[in-house]
């Protein structure tokens, strides 16, 4: 199967060609910076998260949003149906968590966090 052609890094000035957006060195950059740019990063590696989340989906094993369209697809995300930004008391609250399968979380994340065509809504860069 043929491969795209490999294409300018994007990092600015890199001449490197590479088969992603950016090269293997700049890769790594941007991923560092994203990662530190995520705030919340800690409350979801914490084991109380873990819990939950667990516990979520086992109450709710299938995806609320195909429920709704008559489709059965279990679940793999747990996600804050109002989004919490950074308030703890929302973050935690049980009432506020869906289950949801990855294509639906995405779909419902892109849509919230400013992304197709409504940019820089939530992210500053």
């Amino acid at each position: 199967m043929p491969r795209k052609p490999k294409r300018m890094c994007s990092f600015p000035g890199c001449p490197e060609l590479t088969q992603g957006r950016y090269c293997e060195k700049h890769q790594k950059e941007e991923t560092k910076k994203y990662n530190r740019s995520r705030k919340y990063k800690k409350l979801y590696n914490s084991s109380k998260w873990q819990r939950l989340r667990k516990k979520v989906l086992v109450k709710q094993p299938l995806c609320v949003e195909c429920e709704k369209n008559g489709e059965l697809t279990p679940a793999t995300v747990v996600d804050h149906i109002v989004p919490h930004h950074g308030d703890e008391a929302l973050f935690w609250n049980e009432d506020n968590l869906q289950s949801l399968c990855k294509l639906c979380h995405d779909r419902k994340t892109a849509k919230e966090d400013g992304r197709w065509g409504r940019k820089n809504k939530v992210y500053t860069y």
